[in-house]
């Protein structure tokens, strides 16, 4: 009997890059429904993801890695489309908070809660200890992918 192949490194970074690509044709798509760009549609995440706690626009810069000017124009259009609303911050009026509105978060869930309960399926095939592997795995990357591009700018 053969022992089990095992990947390699190059083919995991195959296997990544793919699924990479694929995603971010998704995101693609997925914006253009809602008439937005992918990076309008990432910052909206991330106020989504705040839940009722608002996110300062110095915070969707820094995480969807953009500067503070462009992030005005992403937050314009956001507010426009009705996606987000804009408060000043109680605590320091130059600073603005930004909230998303229920109605719309209801809209996106909608249209990534069919693949989010299929991901949810995969990520149930696996035991505890694989999970806790795969999101250390994540976290480690993204933060080794944020890294990059910081030294990249």
């Amino acid at each position: 009997m053969e022992p089990e192949r095992r990947p390699t490194v190059p083919e995991a970074i195959s296997a990544m890059d793919g699924l990479i690509a694929t995603m971010i044709v998704g995101q693609q798509e997925f914006a253009r429904r809602f008439g937005l760009s992918v990076t309008d549609l990432v910052c909206f995440a991330y106020v989504m993801e705040a839940g009722d706690t608002p996110v300062t626009a110095g915070d969707l810069a820094q995480r969807a890695h953009v500067t503070t000017g462009a992030v005005t124009g992403v937050l314009n259009r956001l507010e426009r489309g009705g996606f987000v609303t804009r408060q000043p911050d109680p605590a320091d009026r130059r600073r603005v908070l930004v909230v998303a509105v229920p109605d719309v978060v209801e809209r996106v869930v909608a249209v990534y809660g069919p693949f989010y309960a299929r991901l949810g399926e995969l990520f149930a095939r696996y035991s505890s200890d694989e999970l806790a592997l795969l999101t250390d795995w994540f976290g480690r990357a993204e933060e080794l992918a944020r890294g990059y591009l910081d030294e990249s700018r």
